[in-house]
């Protein structure tokens, strides 16, 4: 007998996002299972803000199963420019999405968050029962805000209606299809720019953001993507879950491991007058583990594996510039 909360092949799945970086890795996890019926909308077909146009894209497709992994982000730099925007079109698109979900009898939904939901000076590793425990970072306050009644939804949607609503709370994310705008992505992607700028520009140093000690942890996007789709398809979980390696890097480590593998060979430095934001933040997901999940991907194959892709895809594909690190990269790698 199959469970009507189980998600499976033949499910009607919304990805809610599925052009962004955890979006577009649900769309390929989901595909690489052979799901047959996995329904997507550009932004120009459903803004996800508006009420009345939620309900007729329901109406008309009717989801068994929504993936909620559409949001504003970026980094630093983002957050401080962007406040109102990352607290209240996030917001917007939640509250919308959760409660056209229930009214439409939705199976199952599955909100993605961010660990930046948590306390700057939580005791690590970071646990579920840490949230609202102390205040949070300021530099992403109002995004992590934003996540938080996201989580609080699905929690109180569950409590007073029944619905079988979970939240997942990922680390640090990278690989296909990241943000690699240097004015708002975060830092691995940004570094990777960087990096491979200054190599093919022949630059002899690459400015690093802070001052190098604060320590991050890392997951490949298509780990992600394959606990989001292990987390409906396996259990009927609905507590909030971390999702990460359990293992953190410090950013000077990082930009040391990335400038190997770009084959940059200049100096690294550190700007000490750029925020660091959090100093320490790595997630306890032994609740995710328990559960029969764990993280694949290491961090150097994913990073050799986003490098690639950064090759092909990158912000300026057609320039002289570009076609001498693709013949590059395919020379590396045969």
């Amino acid at each position: 007998m199959v469970d009507a909360k189980r998600m499976g092949p033949e499910s009607k799945v919304f990805v809610a996002g599925h052009r962004g970086l955890v979006g577009s890795a649900v769309v390929r996890r989901l595909s690489a299972g052979r799901y047959a019926h996995v329904l997507t909308a550009d932004r120009e077909q459903l803004d996800l803000r508006c009420q009345s146009a939620v309900n007729r894209w329901f109406d008309v497709n009717r989801p068994e199963f929504v993936i909620l992994a559409a949001a504003q982000v970026g980094g630093i730099a983002a957050n401080s420019l962007h406040p109102a925007g990352f607290i209240s079109d996030n917001l917007a698109i939640q509250s919308t999405v959760i409660d056209t979900a229930y009214r439409f009898g939705v199976r199952r939904l599955l909100f993605l968050g961010s660990s930046c939901i948590y306390p700057r000076a939580c005791p690590q590793p970071i646990a579920e029962g840490y949230l609202l425990s102390g205040p949070l970072e300021p530099t992403n306050e109002p995004y992590a805000v934003a996540k938080i009644a996201g989580v609080k939804l699905c929690e109180a949607y569950n409590r007073q209606h029944g619905t079988s609503y979970v939240s997942l709370m990922p680390t640090n994310l990278y690989g296909p299809w990241d943000n690699f705008d240097l004015e708002d992505s975060h830092v691995l992607p940004a570094l990777m720019r960087k990096l491979h700028e200054a190599k093919v520009g022949c630059k002899s140093d690459v400015s690093v953001w802070g001052s190098g000690k604060p320590r991050r942890e890392f997951l490949y996007v298509a780990d992600l993507a394959d606990a989001v789709a292990f987390v409906l398809e396996k259990t009927d979980d609905t507590r909030l879950l971390n999702v990460g390696t359990g293992r953190d890097i410090s950013i000077a480590r990082l930009a040391e491991m990335m400038a190997y593998w770009i084959d940059f060979s200049g100096r690294l430095v550190f700007d000490a007058r750029r925020p660091d934001g959090t100093m320490l933040k790595r997630l306890d997901c032994s609740r995710l583990s328990q559960l029969g999940w764990t993280a694949q991907t290491t961090l150097a194959a994913g990073i050799s594996a986003t490098y690639r892709w950064y090759l092909e895809h990158g912000p300026s594909p057609d320039s002289a510039m570009w076609q001498w690190a693709r013949e590059r990269a395919s020379q590396e790698q045969s």
